[in-house]
């Protein structure tokens, strides 16, 4: 009889599958969420914080407005450059370690940029920053895709995208409080020592599905059993090739890819205008005073917030109601972008109002186009999903140099409306990429 017992009491692969289906999952990948959330809110305000520093800095140093564009775009030539190494890279260093690293590195080199006090120096660390930040996206896509079923992928992706608007958001008005009160300096220093501690929470804190202690197998089957990679780790760690030009040839080479990568610029065009000039366009162009343009330029950055959230729940939300998954990630996408080259109206108005309200209209539908990270999750072949996001994020990155750049030269003038132009002219023509080239969405298979 106790024979009988001890036999029972012995789990088989079939009795813990079926436990499995009988337990109640746990919601561990909820915490997961929540940490890149707080993660992308760092890595923005370590991207833009320049941009709140800016129209002091500006007068301090006796920079005009090119050479600001070149400090501007100085981020984007290395970030958009490291994104290929960077997303290789991810395919074959475990998050919690190359997170914890680039996030420290990264801070300690905005840190030194409030120590800073000349063009060459701003423009060689924004170079660096740029750089260490690059694995970034790659990192968070590769975690979501581990932790998160399908059905709930985009909703994930949403909210922790949804951090690079929150954090400037409501940081914002901090920060700016934080420059008149002890100079431009700080804003760099502070939002780098964040950078440091919050480095070591990650390392601390985070592990895969299978390592994270109190993720049950309940929880691990549902993202499994719904399209999540919980054995990514596993197969990597078994088989790391060195780089491969027939894989970068193949994620080069589908019309698919290239109607994201294209849509990606298109959105990244408006986002770059935000986190560059927005604060110098309301306190040089449109006359406002630091203080309350600190105020007002969160107002777009809250709605971005809310359009990104509403996005990712509408888009997972289609998919419950049984829309294609092509449906529901890209009509979000589409309407964010056509909802964006509402910005153009800031040019035919003087209204300090008005011009929040259009600018405002515009970020949302930034924010609600943002989940494009759901699509190379869903369209990138398995073993290559760093690879493909870092091709993703570096076309998607060639307008953080791009941007900064063209609206320099667009305002050498008198007048900002051109730059604005520019800046809806990309959002349409990243919905027509989406519209014409996308088709389908399926993984694709190498």
């Amino acid at each position: 009889m106790q024979e009988q017992v001890l036999e029972t009491e012995r789990p088989s692969p079939q009795s813990t599958s079926s436990a499995a289906s009988t337990q109640a999952p746990s919601r561990k990948r909820f915490l997961i969420m929540l940490l890149l959330f707080i993660t992308v809110v760092i890595n923005y305000l370590d991207r833009s914080n320049l941009s709140i520093a800016a129209p002091e800095l500006m007068r301090d140093l006796a920079i005009d407005p090119v050479r600001a564009g070149w400090i501007f775009s100085a981020f984007g030539w290395t970030y958009a450059a490291m994104q290929i190494p960077g997303g290789w890279l991810v395919d074959r260093v475990a998050p919690r370690v190359l997170y914890a690293l680039a996030l420290a590195l990264w801070s300690l080199a905005t840190v030194c940029l409030g120590f800073i006090g000349s063009f060459v120096g701003l423009f060689a660390l924004r170079l660096l920053v740029g750089a260490l930040e690059a694995p970034a996206y790659p990192i968070n896509n590769r975690v979501v895709t581990t932790w998160f079923p399908e059905r709930e992928r985009a909703t994930a992706i949403g909210f922790y995208t949804s951090g690079q608007f929150v954090g400037l958001a409501f940081l914002t008005p901090l920060l700016a409080w934080l420059q008149q009160r002890y100079g431009w300096h700080m804003v760099f220093v502070s939002t780098g020592l964040t950078g440091v501690a919050w480095a070591a929470i990650w390392y601390w804190i985070y592990r895969e599905p299978r390592q994270f202690k109190g993720a049950n197998s309940a929880e691990i089957e549902l993202i499994r059993a719904g399209g999540g990679l919980v054995d990514i780790a596993q197969s990597s760690s078994m088989q790391k090739p060195g780089f491969s030009m027939a894989d970068l040839r193949l994620v080069l080479s589908r019309r698919k890819l290239w109607g994201i990568y294209l849509g990606q610029y298109a959105v990244n065009s408006t986002l770059w205008f935000f986190l560059t000039w927005f604060p110098t366009y309301l306190v040089k162009y449109r006359g406002m005073d630091f203080i309350k343009s600190g105020f007002l330029a969160s107002l777009p950055f809250l709605a971005a917030f809310l359009g990104v959230l509403s996005s990712g729940m509408f888009s997972d939300w289609l998919i419950r109601k049984g829309a294609s998954l092509g449906m529901a990630r890209k009509v979000p996408i589409i309407g964010g972008l056509l909802i964006s080259t509402c910005i153009i109206g800031a040019n035919y108005t003087d209204s300090t109002a008005w011009i929040i309200v259009f600018m405002a209209v515009a970020f949302f539908g930034n924010g609600f186009a943002s989940i494009s990270w759901s699509l190379v999750s869903s369209l990138a072949p398995a073993k290559m999903l760093g690879l493909t996001g870092g091709v993703f994020n570096f076309i998607g990155n060639l307008a953080a140099i791009t941007t900064p750049l063209v609206i320099g030269f667009l305002i050498s003038g008198s007048s900002f409306a051109p730059a604005i132009t520019y800046v809806a002219v990309m959002a349409l023509a990243g919905a027509l990429s989406y519209i014409l080239l996308v088709g389908e969405v399926e993984r694709i298979t190498a």
